[in-house]
């Protein structure tokens, strides 16, 4: 699809309601207001086109970013271009999306410790994201004892992260426990205790992250038999 189709149909999918749900979830700047429903329905059509991707992202529509990380090719992502992406990421949502396709790259693991020692919080908290993914989509990516040094660092730094990067660590945490380390992970989180995220005006709240490990961690076993 040519970009300008692309412009088109996010616009026709975009609605005053969703624009309102994303504004509360702290999303800003230019956007049409597209569920992610619809997002789905393009990325059915347009696959993977990562010239198109790459216009969508400078595009600055953030209807269009999200999109843009949906039919980027992951692996073709650069180190510099995901940087480059990472610099304009303002929210939440616009994190976590980058961190799915970023978690895919051939430099995922450069990425993890070169955002989790940003001042940014939006980098922090997209390396955080990354490795929640790569828990339970690319556990390979890590070693068990890189793992362990996660844990360590969530468990030191977590109560004085900033307000999303401590999400971000939180769904770290219950990533290792539920795909990788459970053990370690529920001794870790039962002396973090109560993890503090503001949602702001919405109905979010943080998931607890003993009970969410063990429920997690019980499925994958019946799973594995």
């Amino acid at each position: 699809m040519e970009f300008a189709q692309v412009m088109t149909d996010l616009e026709s999918f975009g609605s005053a309601q969703t624009r309102k749900t994303y504004t509360r979830h702290g999303s800003v700047g230019p956007m049409f207001g597209v569920k992610f429903g619809d997002l789905n329905k393009l990325v059915k059509k347009i696959k993977v086109d990562h010239d198109l991707a790459f216009e969508l992202w400078n595009s600055g529509n953030f209807d269009a970013r999200l999109l843009a990380t949906m039919v980027a090719d992951p692996a073709r992502m650069t180190l510099k271009s995901l940087t480059t992406w990472q610099k304009d990421v303002d929210c939440h949502a616009l994190s976590a999306a980058l961190s799915n396709l970023a978690q895919r790259s051939p430099v995922a693991q450069k990425l993890v410790a070169k955002w989790m020692s940003a001042r940014s919080e939006w980098a922090a908290a997209t390396a955080w994201m990354m490795v929640a993914g790569i828990c339970r989509e690319l556990p390979a990516t890590f070693t068990k004892t890189e793992y362990r040094a996660f844990l360590k660092t969530i468990e030191k730094e977590i109560h004085g992260a900033k307000n999303r990067v401590r999400y971000s660590m939180n769904a770290a945490l219950i990533g290792i426990g539920s795909y990788i380390d459970e053990k370690s992970a529920l001794a870790a989180a039962g002396r973090i205790g109560v993890v503090d995220v503001d949602h702001g005006d919405t109905s979010c709240k943080t998931p607890s992250a003993v009970p969410y490990i063990k429920k997690a961690a019980a499925r994958l076993r019946s799973k594995l038999g």
